[in-house]
């Protein structure tokens, strides 16, 4: 909870910095970047979070890993975080900023499951559905779990249409289990 609120707080002056500054666009691309490099690098948020770690060689390491790819407002708030010691919800400051860019610019996020991924054709169907019940403008978020065995589930903010195999065969169990034709003993 404390660190949501944290995070939410600080992505909340920065979208006012770079709306201030007009570079918001661009931390956009960079809030993007640095939340994925730390989804896909567990041990890189676990080296921010380490309290035994000293935060000039944090700062080292995250200008090492970031050098060059972020415009400077983006640079210098990363050192702010890091200078407030506030470098371990870093990975949530970015995720959260991404959500109220997101929110500012009227942006929904379809996400789509499937058990082997979608081509091209599908992918263009999928968007166009999802911008007929919407006039916002629609990202398309690709999710593969092979669990689903077939079919698909889509999720747009809080509504979903789940249209998988697994999900029926779940339905029929369901089904049989509650047969009010066999007699029980």
């Amino acid at each position: 909870m404390q660190g949501t609120r944290v995070a939410s707080r600080y992505a909340k002056s920065f979208i006012d910095l770079t709306i201030e500054q007009g570079v918001l666009e661009q931390a956009y691309t960079d809030m993007k970047y640095i939340s994925e490099v730390c989804k896909a690098n567990h041990d890189f948020v676990s080296f921010l979070k380490s309290p035994i770690i000293k935060t000039d060689k944090k700062q080292a390491v995250l200008k090492e890993v970031f050098n060059g790819k972020l415009n400077k407002v983006t640079d210098a708030y990363v050192k702010l975080i890091t200078d407030k010691k506030r470098e371990l919800y870093l990975a949530e400051i970015a995720a959260e900023f991404v959500n109220q860019y997101k929110k500012k610019k009227q942006i929904l996020t379809a996400v789509v499951t499937t058990a082997n991924g979608i081509d091209e054709s599908i992918r263009k169907k999928v968007m166009e559905i999802v911008k007929e019940s919407s006039s916002s403008e629609v990202v398309l978020e690709e999710k593969i779990n092979k669990d689903l065995i077939g079919g698909f589930i889509i999720r747009v903010g809080d509504k979903q249409v789940d249209a998988s195999i697994a999900r029926k065969l779940n339905n029929l169990k369901r089904g049989f289990d509650e047969n009010p034709f066999v007699k029980e003993f």
